[in-house]
């Protein structure tokens, strides 16, 4: 009987040694959209940023979408994307110098299709400055040798024995559609870790990569805001330079001034508000350029 019963135990540990080789495994999971990828599919190096004017004519009307991910990614469902698109709208909304905003569809940028496809589609909503978002999300899961234990002794629903690490990445890349300028961009990062039982793992991941796409917009949105009041920043200064520039030029001859660069503000028609101040400044500037040439001549 003891040498049964020793033969028995042996076979379990013998079981659950085996059963550790076959569940103690990891695995990866990925889904990406690159803006790279989706604005400059043939690009050999690294895109070079445009040096032309940008116009800016407040109140901008803006178009926010995600960029379509390569071959079949189904790693967010649209749904969760629009849900995601709404909350960059809702921060932005009641901001003066932002007119309307337009949640754009996913179906409606084709992969690779550049800056002829974000043309045709910020026609259609009628948009001039596009928000993109990049996304990067990878899931690490691993069977730990507690799989053993619930699959051999516990049960399944007593023990978490699988475990996953998501890492999310959310970029907003805002682009002047005209001039293919790169305004300003800005990142969030999330890292969501959990545990599931073999039985629920799956819906469990799947909220999981949920949850880090949302923790992931958090720290994204209060970046935004702040890269967008750099941004005004830098407009200013450049609308400064630009002013100095044209009044100097003015006193020596009246030639006009080559674009080199830059940025142009030209309020609509009936707005007054903010980035108002960036305008007046700079049509004064050619105004006293244009008033000295006459001079001259």
């Amino acid at each position: 009987m003891k040498a049964f019963f020793t033969f028995l135990m042996s076979s379990l540990i013998i079981l659950s040694l085996a059963g550790c080789g076959i569940m103690d495994h990891h695995s990866q999971d990925s889904h990406m959209g690159s803006v790279v990828n989706y604005l400059y599919p043939d690009a050999k190096e690294a895109p070079q940023m445009q040096a032309s004017v940008t116009t800016l004519r407040p109140p901008v009307r803006v178009g926010i979408a995600f960029v379509p991910g390569g071959g079949w990614d189904t790693g967010l469902p649209e749904t969760d994307k629009q849900h995601l698109l709404e909350r960059v709208k809702a921060s932005f909304s009641g901001i003066p110098y932002i007119g309307t905003i337009e949640v754009i569809p996913s179906q409606y940028l084709r992969p690779k299709g550049g800056f002829t496809n974000l043309e045709q589609v910020a026609r259609m909503f009628g948009v001039e400055i596009v928000v993109l978002l990049s996304y990067d999300q990878v899931q690490f899961s691993d069977s730990n040798m507690l799989s053993v234990l619930y699959w051999t002794v516990v049960g399944a629903y007593v023990i978490h024995g699988d475990q996953y690490d998501i890492q999310t990445m959310l970029d907003a890349s805002v682009f002047d559609v005209q001039s293919h300028k790169l305004l300003f961009r800005a990142p969030g990062l999330s890292q969501v870790k959990g545990g599931a039982t073999s039985a629920n793992f799956s819906e469990q991941a799947r909220a999981g990569r949920l949850d880090g796409y949302n923790k992931a917009m958090e720290d994204l949105l209060p970046n935004l805001h702040r890269e967008l009041e750099k941004f005004k920043e830098r407009v200013k200064a450049d609308v400064d330079a630009r002013k100095a520039r044209a009044a100097a030029q003015a006193q020596k001859s009246n030639t006009a001034e080559t674009d080199s660069g830059g940025y142009r503000v030209e309020n609509r028609r009936g707005y007054g508000g903010d980035f108002g101040w960036l305008s007046l400044p700079f049509a004064l500037a050619f105004a006293g350029a244009a008033y000295a040439g006459r001079r001259k001549h």
